[in-house]
């Protein structure tokens, strides 16, 4: 292994700061913190949050329509510096690339791109407190922190640089097998944007019970043109969401078939790993895919039933990153088997 040792340390710190940072961002989301400091990137002209009564009151003063909370103010605050203090880890690691470019083993095109990505986020950081919560925008947001996060593994797997044999199945077989796997990881990533979607338009409490949506298994009022209208103007203050019930109870029933593609697919992808991977390796992949899935049923079911409470929305959050990951670490270990055994 060619690779300077701490490089890939630095990276794999980077991949736990990102999975914060994913976490932080979904309990800021959740809590209605987004715009718990009305100005950027600051917190009420403090580079902390005002914390004695002159400063709060100063604070009011300067911004008369965003009253002072501190429970959404620290949120916002601390996810900021971990976002930061993640951007300089992963400008770093664009340094350390560019440096060893000429060894035979580092990657440099994947880092240089989680520089522009990380750069891109500072932006839509910005602009979901600028624009209020314009959901595009803070959409947009959630989905690059979790293209952060998948990149940033892809880079630690690729760093590792492990030996990745190929499972004990016939050539056709394992073509197969890998079509299969980039489907799933495409299908994983267009339910977590449905996700964020929901999330950012106020939907998830729309369909209040399981398995039906409102006492009916195909609610008769849904708006999906106003639910994926992406070309909605910039309205003042998005807090609170400010599409209809009828919108919101389209992006719902959604996201809530869209979980269940997902989650039949899986199975079956499962089921295929299960049946022609001859290895230990795949078969524990499998396992692990097999077990998120099943937890992010559960959150997503407990989210509905118990009225969406904090602590299980953001670890619906969290299980869906980590199934992400699996994903990741499943088409990676299939494209660098040379061969089958």
């Amino acid at each position: 292994m060619n690779n300077p040792k701490p490089s890939c340390l630095l990276v794999q710190l980077a991949v736990l700061l990102a999975f914060c940072v994913v976490v932080l961002g979904a309990f800021t989301r959740l809590s209605d913190a987004g715009l718990g400091c009305p100005d950027w990137p600051g917190c009420y002209g403090h580079a902390l949050w005002p914390k004695t009564s002159e400063q709060i009151s100063a604070a009011q003063q300067a911004f008369p329509d965003s009253p002072y909370e501190h429970a959404k103010a620290w949120p916002e605050v601390v996810h900021r510096y971990f976002a930061g203090t993640l951007g300089f880890l992963i400008l770093i690691a664009g340094f350390l690339a560019i440096k060893h470019r000429k060894l035979r083993d580092q990657p440099f095109k994947l880092p240089m791109l989680l520089v522009a990505l990380v750069i891109a986020q500072g932006l839509f950081g910005m602009w979901t407190v600028t624009l209020k919560l314009w959901p595009q925008v803070v959409t947009g947001h959630l989905l690059g922190g979790f293209s952060t996060l998948g990149l940033l593994w892809l880079l630690r797997l690729r760093l590792s640089n492990g030996p990745w044999p190929g499972p004990n199945i016939p050539m056709r077989h394992w073509h197969d097998l890998k079509l299969l796997a980039l489907i799933g990881l495409l299908l994983v990533i267009g339910q977590i944007t449905l996700g964020g979607w929901t999330s950012t338009n106020y939907a998830a409490l729309a369909c209040p019970d399981l398995p039906t949506c409102q006492g009916s298994w195909w609610p008769p009022l849904m708006d999906f043109a106003s639910a994926f209208n992406f070309a909605q103007e910039i309205g003042p203050n998005y807090l609170g969401g400010q599409l209809d019930g009828s919108a919101r109870l389209a992006i719902h029933m959604t996201h809530r078939i869209g979980a269940i593609v997902v989650a039949l697919y899986l199975i079956f992808l499962v089921t295929r790993l299960r049946r022609y991977s001859g290895g230990p390796h795949l078969q524990r992949q499998a396992a692990v895919i097999l077990g998120l899935l099943l937890l992010q049923l559960c959150l997503g079911m407990s989210n509905v039933l118990w009225s969406l409470p904090l602590t299980v929305a953001v670890a619906h959050n969290a299980c869906g990153a980590l199934l992400l990951l699996s994903l990741i670490s499943l088409n990676y270990r299939l494209h660098k088997s040379t061969a089958p055994w």
